[in-house]
């Protein structure tokens, strides 16, 4: 939702600009017809026509960001909601399943593994790292053991990994 408004924002700015674009063209256009006697071969045109086109290229460019942002921008909440419910399912399947791999498991392991298996299959690692209050660096080794054995995937997301069920 805000990177529609957001998107809304930019397709307005891009509005203004190309007000102001059109308005500076016009003054410019006049300004030239009084000061060149050569009329439409004076050398000044060319440049006219030329900033003109640049700045409709631009405001162009910005009206397709913003247009972008309004009917493909997805925020992170909303990328993790469908992550969420996507995973949710498959979470709730298989919790059985995993009955039979958590017995292999050290305590540690079984920790972080039930975290994720509360979350319902998708939780950010450094809620891991608040919730089972490891430090980092062992989260994140319990982690490369899990995702060894296919158990969860770390997706990349900002400055922190989405842990998510496989």
């Amino acid at each position: 939702m805000k990177n529609k408004i957001v998107g809304m924002i930019v397709i307005g700015l891009a509005l203004v600009i190309a007000f102001i674009t059109w308005s500076f063209n016009h003054a410019l256009t006049n300004i030239v017809d009084a000061s060149c006697s050569h009329g439409p071969a004076c050398p000044m045109y060319g440049e006219i026509s030329f900033q003109t086109n640049v700045g409709i290229g631009l405001i162009v460019l910005i009206i397709i960001i913003g247009l972008y942002l309004i009917f493909f921008g997805e925020d992170r909440v909303e990328i993790i909601r469908k992550i969420r419910i996507k995973t949710e399912k498959k979470a709730e399947e298989e919790k059985k399943d995993h009955s039979k791999i958590t017995k292999t498991m050290t305590a540690d392991e079984k920790k972080i593994f039930g975290l994720v298996l509360d979350a319902k299959g998708v939780i950010f690692q450094s809620e891991l790292n608040e919730k089972s209050q490891f430090d980092k660096v062992k989260v994140t080794r319990i982690l490369d053991r899990l995702e060894g054995q296919g158990l969860i995937e770390r997706r990349r997301r900002g400055m922190t990994n989405v842990v998510i069920l496989k």
